[in-house]
């Protein structure tokens, strides 16, 4: 096993100045810094967490209560998150099982700081014991008394139906209201139907179909259903959308297809844009316009919150990210005649 004393023979500096360095202290130089770190992951240096916590009281690990194995966006959130932790010499645990069995782990291996989710079952309003360690919530909309890392979920929908507005389209539905009920996806549904209602969108032109999950096979099927019509909620025949405003990328993943499948061209008879300001989106193979956070600023957020979590967990409050619009080819101005 490597240990912090063979990188210092080999960079040729102290011990200390090894053990510095690795935590991403400021007396160190950044060129320093680096090099020691290349080292350290040339050798295939692994932190000893049991050891660390014995000379300076912290694990340097942080706890991730892991939402969904199956979400994209997520996986891309904590997969970032990790790698800026471990540049400042600290490791990532995930827990993919239930909140309460997630926090027992952490305490038994006495982590430094903890990572929740609002949008996972129990979210961050029930929070077991911690035993003191102090825990960030990711996307809490407001609703849980954490120190929080959010993005501003209604002003990124509303920038997409203004989007899809100023290119004429006045049929736009919006696919994500799942079946349990998930603030941090409500919150988009009430922007959307907020949005469409102040620019002058009739309500039957603006539906929200209800989705099983948030996985693309959910997508897929409420796409489907949305593009075969049927009565609305008046009993008259609805009018198929010219347009349409994804909650996830998975979601846009299964519109897409079920658009193929129905013959709807992309974005010549229907346009697409989705929440979740990933790189994925324009790897589709329609590059799909999107709306949110950027990835990389929310991955250096979080990231920078755990770690001043562990040295000041008072001074952590709510920080809330502005969202951007990116246009991609899935969004153009409506069909002429449907």
């Amino acid at each position: 096993m490597v240990t912090i004393k063979d990188i210092a023979q080999a960079a040729g500096v102290s011990f200390s100045t090894v053990s510095k360095a690795l935590r991403d202290s400021p007396l160190v130089t950044p060129e320093t810094k680096r090099r020691i770190i290349a080292i350290a992951r040339e050798m295939g240096y692994q932190p000893n967490i049991a050891a660390r916590r014995l000379v300076s009281k912290r694990s340097g690990a942080v706890g991730v209560v892991w939402p969904s194995i199956e979400r994209t966006a997520l996986s891309t959130l904590i997969t970032r998150v990790g790698d800026r932790l471990e540049r400042r010499g600290t490791a990532m645990l995930l827990s993919i099982g239930g909140m309460d069995a997630a926090f027992a782990t952490f305490r038994k291996f006495q982590v430094d700081a903890i990572l929740v989710f609002g949008g996972m079952e129990g979210g961050a309003s029930h929070i077991p014991d911690s035993a003191g360690i102090p825990v960030l919530s990711y996307g809490a909309a407001g609703y849980a008394p954490l120190p929080t890392v959010d993005v501003n979920r209604g002003a990124a929908i509303r920038l997409a139906v203004r989007h899809l507005a100023s290119l004429g389209h006045r049929r736009i539905a919006y696919i994500g209201r799942p079946e349990r009920y998930d603030p941090l996806q409500a919150v988009k549904i009430e922007a959307f139907l907020d949005e469409t209602g102040a620019l002058g969108i009739a309500a039957h032109d603006a539906p929200v179909a209800d989705v099983q999950g948030m996985e693309v096979h959910d997508g897929y099927a409420a796409a489907r259903a949305l593009f075969a019509g049927g009565p609305g909620e008046s009993g008259a025949s609805r009018r198929r959308p010219t347009a349409v405003v994804c909650g996830s990328y998975d979601l846009a993943r299964g519109v897409l297809r079920a658009a193929a499948e129905a013959g709807l061209d992309v974005p010549r008879a229907l346009s697409v844009a989705s929440y979740d300001n990933i790189p994925q989106m324009a790897e589709l193979d329609v590059p799909v316009t999107a709306v949110g956070a950027d990835i990389d600023a929310m991955a250096e957020l979080v990231a920078d919150s755990l770690l001043r979590l562990v040295e000041q967990p008072d001074a952590v409050g709510t920080v809330t990210l502005e969202p951007s619009l990116v246009v991609r080819v899935s969004t153009a101005p409506p069909p002429a005649e449907i």
